[in-house]
């Protein structure tokens, strides 16, 4: 495939493209800000693990139930359009949460820690309805022969912002208060409106005007379920993270385990993504397009095995570097995973498509909260956390020798002729 080896910065050309990362980098902040002020404030408060178990619940009910119904959106309307809403109203879930802290002591005597459940569920209704709608936009900014230098540049770019983010929040919290951490997260967010004002729209797929929403969905659902090789990709990543994701325990580690505060909180949740940003860069001159199959399996097992270490890790400098040699292998499969979805999805599918995959996204990240919270509660965080490892070590294994598509992918240009 030398097309995609040509040149690691030909995507960077197109400026369209260049825009569109500048808003995810700011939005990115924006949200990874919300995920570390939203954890320590709840957890400051508490003190419980379950209730970090909880927000990731809370978020990923209504992200998931809305997925679909947003792909399906996503695939007939101006998909510029729906992510400049949903990027306004996450503006606004911010700022209620920054009113919600200006009037603490008041509101928190009435009504608990209720009102960041109930807006961290209104967010979870716009990360569903953005996802699928972003996914396919930058397939249409950019040619599909540049679908894997873009996937490299889209996830480092993501991931230097998920650096950024949880660092900024942690930092504005710790030393100027939760009130100006969630001020600047609106910043940010307003930020990411604007950037995205600068990109045009592009048209979509012109489709059968009387296709019902039922049959569209179903549509998406069957293509998913009859490419293997997108299955099977979605659900490595899925039962992985589900398993193994110890990020919504990251307060308790640095509460109760690491002594740290907010600022080292925030240092730890930056590191995953420091490390993606770090194997971007060398993905971006070396696509894995030559046994790709092969890579994200290893990259899968080399984040589990990262999982474990971190769980039995009580020095905050070695685990701030474990959790970075996990992103490292993360990404991998990452950018490998989201090469496989622009590259065997026609244009008119991608929403729909993408949806789907979001509903894997968040069964694995929030849905993975939520688990990882109630393990803790059930056997401790730190067993709860090497048995989450253990579990997607055995997923790799299990995955591997029972989807051999997955097992021998190479990525090449005409992936659709051999598969």
């Amino acid at each position: 495939m030398s097309s995609v080896k040509s040149d690691a910065f030909e995507v960077i050309k197109i400026q369209d493209f260049r825009q569109f990362l500048l808003f995810r980098v700011f939005m990115t902040i924006s949200t990874q800000m919300i995920s570390v002020i939203v954890g320590w404030q709840l957890y400051n408060l508490t003190h419980d693990p379950l209730d970090l178990g909880l927000i990731g619940l809370a978020e990923a009910i209504p992200q998931i139930g809305i997925a679909l119904f947003a792909g399906h959106f996503a695939d007939r309307f101006d998909r510029k359009k729906i992510i400049m809403i949903a990027n306004l109203s996450f503006f606004v879930c911010a700022s209620v949460l920054f009113l919600y802290s200006i009037n603490f002591m008041s509101l928190h005597d009435l009504y608990g820690v209720t009102p960041i459940f109930v807006v961290v569920f209104i967010i979870g209704l716009v990360r569903g309805t953005i996802y699928p709608s972003v996914t396919a936009f930058w397939g249409q900014v950019v040619p599909e022969k540049l679908y894997p230098q873009a996937s490299t540049w889209n996830s480092g770019i993501w991931h230097t912002a998920a650096v950024t983010g949880p660092a900024i929040g942690g930092l504005v919290y710790g030393f100027a208060g939760v009130e100006m951490a969630y001020a600047t997260a609106m910043g940010f967010a307003l930020l990411a409106f604007i950037m995205l004002l600068i990109v045009p729209s592009y048209p979509v797929f012109d489709r059968v005007t009387d296709e019902g929403l039922w049959k569209s969905l179903g549509e998406g659902i069957r293509f998913v379920f009859r490419k293997q090789v997108i299955i099977a990709s979605m659900a490595l990543d899925m039962f992985a993270v589900l398993f193994g994701g110890a990020v919504a325990l990251l307060p308790v580690f640095a509460a109760d385990i690491l002594h740290t505060g907010p600022e080292g909180l925030g240092m730890l949740r930056a590191c995953p993504a420091f490390g993606a940003v770090i194997m971007s860069v060398w993905l971006a001159w070396h696509p894995p397009v030559k046994d790709s199959g092969l890579r994200m399996f290893a990259g899968v097992m080399g984040f589990g095995l990262c999982i474990i270490i971190f769980a039995v890790s009580q020095n905050f400098w070695l685990s701030a570097a474990i959790l970075l040699l996990s992103g490292i292998f993360d990404n991998i499969s990452v950018v490998i995973r989201s090469t496989i979805l622009q590259m065997f999805t026609p244009n008119e599918m991608r929403g729909r498509v993408a949806s789907v995959n979001s509903i894997f996204l968040g069964s694995s990240n929030e849905l993975g909260s939520f688990e990882s919270g109630a393990a803790a509660k059930i056997m401790g965080v730190v067993p709860s956390v090497i048995f989450g490892g253990c579990m997607t070590l055995g997923i790799v294994g299990f995955t591997a020798w029972k989807v051999p598509v997955l097992r021998n992918l190479n990525l090449s240009d005409n992936p659709n002729e051999k598969i």
